[in-house]
C-alpha cells in the first residue's frame, strides 16, 4: 500500500478507515537515484519533483511543475490550481501534487494494486477507479498531499471551483465551476456513490 505525504499513516489510519491505493510512489519506491529525486529540504522531503510520462510523481511535484501529471491536467483545472496555490502561498501553503493525470496503464496499475491490498473488486472500487472512469485519466482532478493545503481548500477551494468530491479522499480535487456562486457540492461518500464510476 503506498500513502500520501501528509497524510494518515498505516497505524494512525486505521480508525479513518483505509487510505488511497493510488497515492504517488516515494522516490525510494520507484527506485530512483538521489539526482531524479532531488535535494532534500530540512524537514527530509525532497525539494524537487519529477515524473514519467505515465504521471507518476516522484518527489515533491507541485501545481507549477513541468511534469505529465501536471502539464496534461485539463487546462482549466490547471488554472484554478496555480490561481489558488498562489493566493495559498501568502498564508504559508505550498501544493504538492500526489497525483494528476495519469495515463490509463498506469491507473489500471494502481486498480490492480488496489484490489490486491483490499482483497476484492468492490472494496478497492472505494478508493480507484478504472482506467475508463478514472478523472485522473481524463486529467479532470489531483490529489493534493500535505494536511495544510488540503485544510486551505476545505476552506478556500470553492471560491476558485476546487471541490473535495468524494467524503474518504479530503485529498482529491476537481474543478466545479458553479462552486465560485453556489458553493462546492456536498461529497460522494466514496466513488461508488458517484454516477460517473458506474460505468
Amino acid at each position: 500500500m503506498l500513502w500520501l505525504r501528509g497524510l494518515p499513516t498505516p497505524a494512525s489510519a486505521a480508525s479513518e478507515g483505509p487510505s488511497i491505493a493510488h497515492a504517488a510512489p516515494s522516490p525510494d519506491d520507484a527506485g530512483a537515484s538521489d539526482a531524479e529525486a532531488g535535494a532534500e529540504t530540512s524537514d527530509g522531503r525532497s525539494s524537487v519533483g519529477s515524473g514519467d510520462a505515465d504521471g507518476r510523481v516522484l518527489g515533491d511535484v507541485t501545481v507549477f511543475d513541468d511534469v505529465p501529471a501536471v502539464t496534461r491536467l485539463d487546462p482549466a483545472l490547471l488554472d484554478a490550481l496555480r490561481r489558488a496555490a498562489t493566493d495559498a502561498r501568502v498564508d504559508g501553503v505550498a501544493f504538492i501534487v500526489n497525483s494528476g493525470w495519469r495515463s490509463p496503464a498506469y491507473q489500471a496499475e494502481l486498480l490492480q494494486e488496489a484490489v490486491s491490498e483490499y482483497g476484492s473488486e468492490a472494496e478497492a472500487a472505494r478508493w480507484v477507479a478504472t482506467p475508463e472512469t478514472s478523472p485522473h485519466v481524463s486529467g479532470e482532478a489531483v490529489d493534493i498531499g500535505m494536511m495544510d493545503a488540503t485544510d486551505w481548500l476545505a476552506q478556500h477551494g470553492d471560491a476558485y471551483g476546487l471541490c473535495q468530491i468524494y467524503a474518504n479522499e479530503m485529498w482529491h480535487y476537481e474543478l466545479r465551476p458553479e462552486a465560485v456562486e453556489h458553493g462546492c457540492p456536498a461529497p460522494y461518500i466514496d466513488p461508488t456513490h458517484d454516477p460517473r464510476m458506474q460505468g
